[in-house]
């Protein structure tokens, strides 16, 4: 490629689907530059960057004149422009696992994303205890989390892929809160959350955080 990715992620690196962008290109050696949208003050509707995509979310990607929002979408764009080192597993079965896996951490759970924003992992705030339709989110999640991880393995599907980054986060909501995880659940989150790439998002937030420049 000719020049870096441009990424367009959250000021305050808080938002999930960015960190999976962000850890893909990370984890593919790609070159990259970051770009900020103050999602609470509104930036994301302002004409600039609603030019840019009509649907004023983050994360965006762009290379060149081409441009791509939502994260699935991205990393599934990068694996197939440069598929090594892979984040996606090699066998089709697997991979639409992994990709059903990102699918459901998405759409579902949402008292539990609600009640444990992803300031509990990355900031760490007072917090109030989960209501009944949040304990019932945290047990789907446990129970979905269990089966995939049964079969024992440090990872879902083998090999690490971009599904453990997004599923090691949603965990961590629970983890960091220190509401009940099973103890196989909290190590996996735990060891996923070492991995290098992670570790440098975490780094961008604690920055954010800070209020000093990255």
């Amino acid at each position: 490629m000719s020049q870096p990715y441009l990424l367009y992620v959250d000021s305050q690196n808080l938002s999930p689907y960015a960190m999976s962008v962000f850890v893909t290109l990370t984890e593919k050696g790609l070159p990259f530059e970051l770009r900020t949208v103050d999602l609470e003050s509104g930036a994301n509707r302002q004409p600039d960057y609603a030019a840019l995509t009509g649907m004023q979310r983050v994360p965006l990607l762009l290379a060149g004149d081409f441009r791509l929002a939502e994260s699935s979408a991205i990393s599934e764009y990068l694996e197939d422009c440069h598929p090594a080192p892979a984040v996606y597993p090699a066998a089709a079965q697997l991979r639409a696992q992994a990709r059903q896996v990102q699918a459901w951490l998405r759409s579902d759970l949402m008292p539990l994303r609600e009640q444990r924003t992803t300031e509990v992992v990355f900031r760490r705030p007072a917090i109030a205890p989960l209501d009944a339709a949040g304990q019932q989110a945290a047990a789907k999640l446990v129970a979905v989390a269990s089966e995939l991880l049964a079969h024992g393995g440090a990872n879902l599907f083998g090999d690490w892929c971009i599904a453990d980054a997004d599923l090691a986060l949603m965990l961590q909501r629970l983890l960091r809160a220190g509401d009940p995880l099973p103890q196989r659940l909290a190590d996996y989150a735990a060891q996923q959350w070492q991995r290098p790439s992670l570790q440098a998002w975490r780094r961008l937030g604690d920055a954010a955080g800070a209020g000093v420049s990255p």
